[in-house]
């Protein structure tokens, strides 16, 4: 965080394009888009950016404001609530002045724009916010495409417009990524709108992997492990007789909406003898538990490996193993406080299509959902490097 001397300085610069003012503290779209904003460093200046809550934006004056832990606990959660994607980098801390109280919000430059905000790219144009228009959306994706690091954002060479299914992105994903109005006002190129978003490499004429994983007609050509294996079992262990068997592969997005359905169908309310004159119903496993955990695991699985994500539910429990063990920041020590991603782009693409709520709190879900069942908590193993296995056992 700033010190008060360069906090002074940035609050007197009333032209400044590093700085947005407010006296509010509850108005979230102004948050929101400053965030988004500075995370854009559409002047490129390589710096963070501060929201600052107690001073008036006409003439930078401080009047300060009561900072409680909810309002910075409000202010924090916007770094991982989805409704800025990708995720934005933030910090939030509180500033006491003779003339009063300010919370400021310092929000480091993104290496993946453009970042959105409900399906709008705000950008700053000196010191004020506005949507970005074509040219800037372009300006800030080959930013991303130079710093693009993450193996979700890198091309998939030989994944071209033919190997897509195109009315995926334009009938789903595009209706739930951007704002009506401007798919209406766009005048781009198709793959030019794909690019735009993270899954069209312009310079190599190719599918980024993201866009060959969410679109193409049949990513195992390049991801041969990019698949669910479901088995379930008769007994106990491995060696135990298959009851039934599926496999759910084909572009993510029909992949998903299929698993969802099919959880649905196989994890319900079943009545079981309470006394001889009586039932009651029971569910095993809550499929809300159940489907957090795939939907983790098909966030961050290891894309580059060839083993599918094995679904297998045993007689006493149900084990989800997904390949590519814990990621970046997140080691067994710091699972499951810690956040990291391996796949950022994916993860903002589930979001947007409404298969995860929000940010790192996946494992929180489940193991509420699991408690409300009466089911043990969900067991982890992490200590492998190749796979990640979660256990979820029966509610007793």
């Amino acid at each position: 965080m700033m010190g008060e001397t360069e906090l002074r300085g940035l609050l007197a610069d009333l032209e400044s394009d590093r700085v947005e003012r407010t006296v509010s503290t509850d108005d979230t779209d102004k948050f929101c888009e400053a965030i988004c904003a500075f995370a854009n460093d559409m002047p490129g200046n390589n710096l963070p950016g501060y929201l600052i809550l107690g001073v008036r934006d006409k003439d930078g004056a401080i009047v300060g404001v009561h900072v409680t832990d909810d309002l910075l606990k409000k202010l924090s959660n916007y770094a991982d609530s989805g409704q800025i994607v990708p995720l934005p980098s933030i910090t939030v801390q509180k500033q006491s002045l003779p003339e009063g109280d300010l919370v400021v919000v310092e929000v480091t430059p993104s290496d993946l724009p453009p970042l959105r905000y409900r399906g709008r790219v705000w950008i700053r144009r000196g010191p004020r916010k506005a949507i970005a228009n074509e040219q800037e959306e372009r300006i800030l994706t080959e930013k991303r495409t130079h710093h693009a690091r993450t193996f979700d954002l890198r091309p998939c060479r030989g994944c071209g417009q033919d190997d897509l299914a195109m009315e995926l992105f334009q009938l789903t994903y595009r209706n739930a990524a951007v704002a009506p109005d401007l798919i209406a006002e766009n005048g781009r190129d198709m793959m030019l709108q794909m690019a735009s978003l993270g899954f069209w490499c312009v310079r190599e004429q190719c599918a980024t992997n993201a866009g060959a994983i969410l679109f193409a007609e049949n990513p195992l050509i390049w991801f041969p492990g990019a698949a669910i294996q479901y088995v379930r079992f008769a007994g106990d262990g491995l060696d135990s007789e298959p009851v039934d068997e599926r496999r759910f592969a084909g572009d993510l997005i029909t992949t998903l909406r299929e698993l969802d359905a099919f959880l649905k169908t196989v994890f319900h309310a079943r009545p079981e003898p309470v006394t001889p004159l009586q039932e009651a119903l029971r569910v095993p496993y809550p499929a809300p538990a159940v489907r957090e955990l795939l939907m983790n695991a098909v966030m961050h699985r290891d894309y580059e490996s060839n083993a599918p994500i094995r679904f297998y539910w045993f007689r006493d429990r149900v084990e989800i193993q997904n390949p590519g063990g814990l990621y970046g920041a997140v080691t067994p020590e710091t699972f499951p406080d810690q956040n990291d991603y391996r796949n950022p782009k994916l993860a903002e693409a589930m979001k947007t299509l409404g298969y995860v709520n929000t940010f790192g709190r996946g494992i929180a879900r489940t193991q509420r959902a699991l408690a409300e069942n009466g089911n043990p908590p969900a067991e982890f193993d992490v200590s492998q490097r190749t796979f990640f296995l979660a256990v979820v056992r029966e509610a007793q």
